[in-house]
C-alpha cells in the first residue's frame, strides 16, 4: 500500500467554498457495495434508504468559536491562534501565527477585552501551551470566530457561525465539524423517528489533526492525533437494540466509525470515554459498523483511506471519477456519499 494508491484529480473549482441554500438539498451519492451499483440522490431522498430498526450514530460535538486575532503585547504585531482543547492545569493547547515569533514568555491581548495569554511552553509538534488570565469561553463567544477548513478560500461569513454545525450539535469542544451530519435538518429527524429508525449519540471532539496531510509513502507509518471520545449506556443500548431487531449500524461520518471501532470489544460494544488515535485503512474488519454516510474527501488523506476501508479502494476510486464527471460537490459544505 502506497500513499498514491489513495490519489485522484480533482479539480478546484468542485470544492465546495459555501453550503448549499438548504441543508437537505446537498446531492447524495448511494454505493451499493453488494452490486458495485453507483446512484445519485438529493440528501433528502436518505430515508428512502433506511429501514424500521435501524439505528444511526451521530456525532453530537459542537464547533468552538476557536479562531482568535491579537497582536503580540511588546511589540504589536499581529497574531492568529486556534484553540485545541483545555487541559489539565487550566492552559489551553492552541495553534499560532506566526509560529517562530511566539516563544514562551509571549503575551497575546485581545482588542476590546481585558484578557491576556501567555505563552508557557512550546510543544514538540509547534503547539503552544497558553494560560489566560480571564475567561477563555466568553473570549471565544465574544471574540472568537468559526475555524473554517484551509480550503475554503474566503473569510467568514454569517451563515458560517449556523451552518457550520450539525442540527444536533451539543457538546463543544471540536475545532472542524463532523461534516457528513451538516446535511440532516430537523425535520429530516422527525422522519428517522417516524420511520421506526433508532438514533444514538456519541461524542469525538475533532481537533486540527482532521486536516493533517499524510507526508510517508508508507501511510501506515503516519501516527494521528488523539482525540477525545464518549460512548454512554444509552447509545449502546440503541444501537444492541437495532442489532437484536435486525436493523443496520448506520455511521455519520468518519469521526463515529473510529469511536464506534475504538469502542468495539471481543464481547460487543461497551460504553467509555478517553482519547483514541485510531487510524483506519485498508485491510480493516469493521465490526460495529453496517453503513456509512460520510462526504468526499482530500486526495491522499486518511478520511479517504477509512472509506476505502469500508467500501474497497476500487470502488470508492471509481465513485470519485463519477462524482467528478456529474460535478458533485467536495470537501465540507460538499455533497455527501451513503455507501450501504
Amino acid at each position: 500500500m502506497k500513499l498514491s494508491d489513495f490519489d485522484y484529480e480533482l479539480p478546484p473549482s468542485l470544492i465546495a467554498q459555501r453550503p448549499t441554500d438548504q441543508r437537505d438539498g446537498s446531492r447524495l451519492m448511494v454505493l451499493d457495495r453488494s452490486t458495485r451499483q453507483i446512484s445519485h440522490h438529493l440528501f433528502r431522498d436518505l430515508l428512502e434508504f433506511l429501514r424500521t430498526d435501524d439505528c444511526i450514530v451521530v456525532n453530537e460535538t459542537r464547533v468552538r468559536r476557536a479562531r482568535l486575532f491579537g497582536h503580540r503585547r511588546e511589540t504589536g504585531g499581529a497574531v492568529e491562534v486556534l484553540l485545541v482543547r483545555p487541559l489539565e492545569d487550566g492552559t489551553w493547547e492552541g495553534m499560532v501565527r506566526p509560529g517562530r515569533r511566539l516563544r514562551e514568555g509571549v503575551e497575546i491581548v485581545f482588542e476590546g477585552v481585558p484578557v491576556v495569554a501567555r505563552v508557557e511552553e512550546v510543544f514538540p509538534d509547534g503547539h503552544r501551551r497558553l494560560r489566560f488570565d480571564g475567561d477563555v469561553e466568553a473570549l471565544m463567544e465574544s471574540r472568537g470566530h468559526v475555524p473554517l477548513p484551509p480550503y475554503i478560500d474566503r473569510s467568514e461569513e454569517a451563515q458560517d457561525a449556523d451552518r457550520y454545525q450539525t442540527v444536533y450539535a451539543r457538546r463543544p469542544g471540536a475545532v472542524a465539524a463532523p461534516t457528513a451530519g451538516l446535511h440532516f435538518t430537523e425535520a429530516m429527524f422527525e422522519g428517522v423517528v417516524r420511520q421506526g429508525v433508532g438514533v444514538a449519540r456519541v461524542l469525538l471532539h475533532v481537533g486540527p489533526g482532521t486536516f493533517r496531510p499524510v507526508e510517508s509513502d508508507d501511510p501506515t507509518r503516519h501516527r494521528m492525533h488523539s482525540e477525545y471520545y464518549e460512548m454512554d449506556t444509552e447509545a449502546v443500548g440503541a444501537i444492541q437494540d437495532a442489532g437484536r431487531a435486525g436493523g443496520r449500524t448506520i455511521a455519520v461520518g468518519t469521526t463515529t466509525v473510529r469511536v464506534l471501532e475504538t469502542v468495539r470489544g471481543e464481547e460487543g460494544l461497551a460504553p467509555g470515554s478517553g482519547w483514541t488515535d485510531i487510524f483506519i485503512y485498508p485491510p480493516f474488519e469493521f465490526r460495529a459498523v453496517d453503513a456509512l454516510i460520510t462526504n468526499f474527501h482530500l486526495p491522499r488523506s486518511t478520511l479517504l483511506m477509512l472509506v476505502s476501508a469500508f467500501a474497497g479502494r476500487e470502488f470508492v476510486l471509481e465513485a470519485y471519477e463519477t462524482a467528478v464527471e456529474e460535478e458533485y460537490r467536495f470537501y465540507s459544505y460538499g455533497d455527501a456519499m451513503l455507501i450501504l
